[in-house]
């Protein structure tokens, strides 16, 4: 669990990467928040797999909303829903 980044993050349904069209399984949550819609403590998640991690990164860095990258083991899962690998 992320404690050490302050707030939650969203909890999350599938580990599958977030980049459009990419089914493959996500090893990388990146949180992120955009300040003219959320409150300074949200964190949202996007998932990435190895090979999305950096151009996701870049996308949400540009806008300045990347707030950290965490392994997807540190994530939380919804109840009933995939759990993150070890």
């Amino acid at each position: 669990m992320v404690d050490l980044l302050g707030p939650r993050p969203d909890a999350v349904d599938e580990l599958v990467c977030s980049s459009r069209g990419c089914r493959a399984e996500a090893t990388w949550g990146l949180l992120w928040n955009n300040p003219a819609l959320h409150t300074p403590d949200r964190r949202k998640v996007w998932l990435a797999c190895d090979e999305h991690r950096q151009h996701l990164e870049t996308f949400l860095g540009t806008r300045s909303f990347l707030r950290a990258t965490v392994p997807v083991t540190d994530l939380e899962t919804r109840p009933g829903t995939a759990e993150p690998s070890a």
